[in-house]
């Protein structure tokens, strides 16, 4: 049994802007906040929410969300030199964007599942454990 989820912007965004797999990230919160488990998130990634939701949304949406990532408990995981480099090392390796391979690293480091909807993680699903939104 896991101990803890890490979320990528993708799951995320689909969850707050209730598009198709938001059911089921808002089952997995409901079971991580129910068994007290790990709700992770990559600083990175929550800057691409930041923008994302911003650019398409505006500012007090952008404030809201943050307002929700913060209710919702999640911890948010700092990028030291030590995760840029293996981040860099896995962008090397394989052909996915350089913030999913934050996501990606942030998750081996941690030992989580990471939880997306990105067909772009299917390129290394062999390397940890993914719960798909769709």
């Amino acid at each position: 049994m896991t101990s803890r989820y890490l979320f990528d912007s993708h799951a995320l965004l689909a969850f707050f802007q209730e598009e198709k797999g938001t059911e089921v990230v808002a089952k997995i919160l409901r079971r991580a906040l129910k068994q007290r488990l790990d709700r992770l998130l990559c600083v990175i990634n929550l800057g691409e929410i930041i923008y994302m939701t911003k650019r398409r949304f505006g500012d007090n949406k952008k404030v809201e969300i943050l307002g929700r990532v913060h209710q919702l408990g999640f911890k948010i995981l700092p990028a030291p030199e030590a995760l840029v480099y293996k981040a860099a090392e896995l962008k090397a390796d394989y052909p996915i964007s350089y913030a999913d391979c934050f996501a990606l690293a942030c998750a081996l480091e941690q030992s989580a599942i990471l939880v997306t909807g990105d067909p772009e993680f299917k390129k290394v699903a062999h390397l940890i454990n993914i719960q798909w939104i769709r």
